[in-house]
Order: structure tokens, then sequence, then C-alpha cells
């Protein structure tokens, strides 16, 4: 065959095929449980992959769909193998890890396209180390390329176990990536954001202890993601101890190899922010969109557990968007911008935009004349994140780079008012009797906490729960300035360390059955993470929501909805 045809990771198996044009975050999109893809977006959704060759040009969402990958490899529950068009990071990595720590790897293979959808049409598939079986012909693997990765004379000695036995066990991992990744040498970084804290799956914890137990101990500055449970209370709040427990153990785990104790998704919020340019070790893919796209520093998507090998060893593989070139847009989408727009605009623009360019940077034309807040640039790179694998976005008059070229043969999409309200219709189809309102997904700034506060009536007089999540930092500024005790006196309830992308009952209220939020990332993720159904609209209409307890009947003005 004259196609390429390539191990990334090898391994042998056998299985159905389970193929899908659209790329799956198994964070949000696959139950660690059962294998089964609760994705309600996706057209997967109900099908289990459990021992399926599971087929997908690539993954998208969340870092932390690496530790689902793990668990359930850790279970007997995992993919037979994994078959890619493209380049993909986040399982290849949990498989990695599956491999290498506990010998119970997911053979990752990627195929040329013209291949991949000759492939993606047979009923089941065999691969060995050499070769995969399909329709009764043998087509020949390329092994992972061996050599070629030039290393100092410090990663080497971090090879060589002179620093420890996990900076080591960290390095193998980093260079078996970059191998992966096509990368010729490592770089250097400056600061690490840990995704892996999430108590996603035991697997996590498994990891993390492991790391701490052969003497793990970050050497840059690094913060840690939103956690699982509210540290400090959650057994007040009556989490179980089946959950609480390993969810606090992974916390302390990480703050003991010397991470802070910041515990949020909004990395972009704290007080020592990345310059344009500093290459850095981020994982969470909200906060990774955010440091490219708007900050402008220089990140990868890293996936949970290679961002602990980065900051045990300060070592990054030099590729993707850390190279200048990589960071030029591929794709223009145009967009038909109304006049005037609130704040439900930008999180529907960033679904919508990722949906046109689900594996590919793109440029937004089109939102010049609009403003936008950071609040709004961050709710359009959390949502983005959910439909698209890419790891920025450029938007003309509003990030940094959006003026680099694009490449040659860079196509062009158009969004239409049509789109959105599509997208509007989709997030909006639950009934309007709200039992609960979500704010803080990624976490709530001080900003947003103080427009919630200013928008809300001053007695306890909401109609629904009003929870919001927030990072240490932000609580602090809102406590300090009174935000804090007017959103308190008002009836609503204001959580750290948690998101609601790792928020589990009691502190989610069990009774509550239709949720609105402001949060497009949410509206994506809420039913499959939850079980429940979802609303979406402006922080005013989220208000308006918990006052009455039923979602505003009209759409946003903007939205040209009669």
């Amino acid at each position: 065959m004259t196609m390429s045809a390539r191990i990334v990771l090898a391994g042998e198996a056998s299985g159905p095929v389970v193929a899908t044009s659209e790329g799956l975050s198994f964070w949000g999109g696959v139950d660690p449980a059962t294998a089964r893809v609760i994705d309600v977006h996706h057209p997967l959704q109900g099908v289990n992959v459990a021992g399926a060759v599971l087929m997908m040009p690539t993954s998208r969402g969340s870092c932390t769909g690496s530790g689902v990958l793990l668990d359930l490899a850790l279970n007997r529950r995992a993919p037979a193998a994994l078959i890619f068009s493209e380049s993909e990071d986040v399982l290849t990595l949990g498989a990695l890890v599956a491999a290498r720590l506990f010998g119970c790897g997911v053979p990752v293979v990627r195929l040329a396209r013209p291949l991949f959808d000759r492939v993606a049409r047979a009923d089941r598939v065999v691969i060995t180390d050499a070769a995969l079986m399909v329709d009764g012909e043998a087509i020949a693997l390329t092994p992972p390329a061996a050599g070629g990765l030039v290393l100092t004379d410090r990663d080497r000695a971090i090879l060589a176990g002179v620093h420890g036995l996990a900076a080591q066990c960290a390095m193998e991992i980093l260079v078996a990536m970059a191998a992966s990744q096509g990368a010729t040498s490592l770089c250097s970084v400056t600061r690490v954001h840990i995704d892996g804290c999430i108590y996603a799956s035991p697997a996590n914890l498994r990891f993390a202890e492991e790391m701490v137990a052969m003497g793990g101990r970050v050497v840059v500055p690094t913060t840690t993601n939103a956690i699982s449970v509210d540290r400090e209370n959650w057994r007040a709040q009556g989490v179980p101890e089946d959950f609480g427990g390993p969810a606090s153990r992974l916390a302390d785990a990480y703050v003991a190899m010397g991470a802070r104790s910041s515990f949020t998704c909004a990395p972009y919020l704290l007080d020592d922010l990345p310059r344009a340019g500093e290459d850095i070790g981020w994982s969470e893919s909200n906060a990774v969109i955010y440091a490219n796209s708007v900050l402008g520093a220089r990140t990868v998507k890293h996936p949970d557990f290679l961002d602990l090998c980065i900051a045990l060893t300060g070592r990054a593989p030099l590729s993707g968007v850390y190279l200048p070139d990589n960071r030029r847009p591929q794709r223009l989408i145009r967009v038909a911008a109304p006049a005037a727009v609130d704040d439900a605009f930008w999180p529907m623009l960033g679904w919508l935009v990722g949906e046109a360019a689900p594996d590919r940077i793109p440029v937004v034309l089109g939102c010049e004349a609009l403003a936008a807040s950071g609040d709004d640039l961050k709710a359009l790179c959390a949502a983005f994140g959910t439909t698209s694998a890419a790891p920025m976005l450029h938007v003309v008059g509003h990030t940094p780079e959006a003026g680099l070229p694009p490449v040659d043969r860079a196509d062009a999409v158009t969004l239409t008012g049509d789109d959105f309200r599509r997208l509007w219709a989709l997030f909006n189809a639950a009934p309007d009797e709200v039992d609960l309102i979500a704010i803080g997904s990624p976490h709530a700034s001080a900003c947003e906490c103080r427009k919630l506060a200013s928008l809300l009536p001053d007695s306890r007089s909401l109609a629904t729960a009003l929870i919001v999540t927030a990072g240490r930092t932000t609580l602090a500024e809102i406590e300090r300035d009174g935000t804090l005790g007017r959103l308190q006196a008002a009836g609503v309830k204001v959580v750290p360390d948690l998101c609601w992308c790792s928020i589990s009952e009691p502190v989610f209220p069990p009774t509550a059955r239709v949720v609105m939020t402001n949060s497009g990332k949410y509206a994506h993720y809420g039913p499959g993470l939850t079980g429940r159904r979802m609303r979406f609209g402006t922080i005013a209409q989220c208000v308006e929501a918990a006052c009455s307890g039923k979602a505003p009947a009209m759409p946003p003005d903007w939205l040209g909805v009669a």
C-alpha cells in the first residue's frame, strides 16, 4: 500500500469497527463506568465503545479524556484499539500511560485519510505489531520512528534517573509523546497548569499517588485545576466518603508534589499571567485555548498526566502551536454579526466556530465592531473547546495574533443568523420550569460575580437554587469588596474549588431536573455529565429565571426571532 499507515502505540487487538467522522471527548462524552457514549450532541450517543476498534479523525474537548481512557483500560472496558486520521494527543497519552505504568495499553494507529475512510467501512479489523488486517487483506503498518529526538545533557540525565524515579518516568513519557507528535526536540516551559487533579476516575488518583511515591516534585511554578470537591467543606456538605475521600486525596497528591492549591479551571484569572510569546505547559482545554488565543502565550493542549510530566521536568515536546508557523489560521470563518449583542452571543459564537472548524485553527471575521470583555472571550474559548480539537482560534479585532497570514489553501465558511437560531433552539429544548441556575463554567470572575450581584434582588426571594463556582483567588477578592456578602444575602450559594464539569450530588441538588446556565460549555456537556436537561441564556436571563422559576420565553433581540 502506498497510503500511510503508522503505528503510534504498538500492540495487538481485534474488534468490531465503530467509526465516526466527528471527534469525541471522552471526558463528558464517555461514561467511564460503562464505556457508553453519553454526549447527547454526538452521533455515537448511546453506543458502547468497550472492545471496539474506535475510529475517528481525532479527539476533541477536555484534556481529562486521557484519565477516562486510563480508567477504562484498568477496568477492561477500553476500546480494543484507537485509529485516527489526524494527530491526536489526549487519548494517545492515556493509552501510553496505561501501557508504560500499568501494562494494559490500547494500540493506537494513524491512517492517511483515504485509507481511514476505507477501513471505517469494514465490519471488523485485526491489528498486529506489523499489520492491520481488514477484509482479508494485510495492510503493513510503519513502526514508530526511533531516534531523531535531540536531547540536552539535562534531558539525558533525567532519562538516566539522576533526578529521581518520578522525573525519569516523566521524561520517558515525554520522549514517547514527542515521537508520536513528530517533535525533534523538547522546549523549556516557565509554568504549568495541572488538569489531572479532577477526580474523573480512580485512575487519576492511582497515577498521582504513584508519582508521589516515586518522589515526584515540580520544578517550575505549577497551578492546579478545579478539583471534584470543596476541599475544606465536603464532609459538611454531605459528600459520601467513598467519593470525597479519594477526590481530596488526589488534590493532596498534587500539593504534596509542590503544586499551588489554586484549584481553578481559569488560571488566567490569577494574578501572574503568562506573557505573549511565553512557552508554558498548560492543560485544561478552555485554559489552553484562552492562553494561546487571548494572551498570546504558547502551549499545546496537553492531556492529563502529561501536564505533570512537564511540571516534573520543566520540558515539553516542541511541536504544534509552540512553533510560530503552526499558529497560522487554516480556515476563515465569516460571521454575519448583529450590530449589537449581549453576553449570550460569545459562547454561542465559540460553539459554532468550533463546529465549523473541528480540526483546525480558524480566524473569525465580522465581529470587529463588537465590544468583547475578558469574560466574553473566556466564554468564547470555553465553548469553542467543546466542539473543536484545535488549541486556539483567532478573532479579528479581539485577539493578538489575528493578523497572522492564513496558510495556503485555507478555505472559508460563513455563519449566519440561522446558525445562531439553530443553536439557541438546541440549547433551549428543555421545559421552561427551571430547578437550578449554574454560573461559573469556567470559574466565574470577580467581574461576573459583581454583575450577578447587581442584578439580584436585595432579599432572599429566589424561586430556585442559584449556585456559583469560583476559584479561591476570586472568592478572596469579592469577599474584600462586599460582593460575596451581597450574593449570599440574596440566597446565592458560592462554592470554591470545584466547577460545574466536576460537581456531583449532593452539592449538585439531587432534585434538580432542569438546569439553566450562561455557559456554552456547560450547556453542551451538562446533559451527559448530569443526566439533566439544560437551558441557556445571558446572566440577566439566568437571574430572571432564578427569581421566577421559569426560563424567559423570548430569546435575545439580536437573534431576530419574532
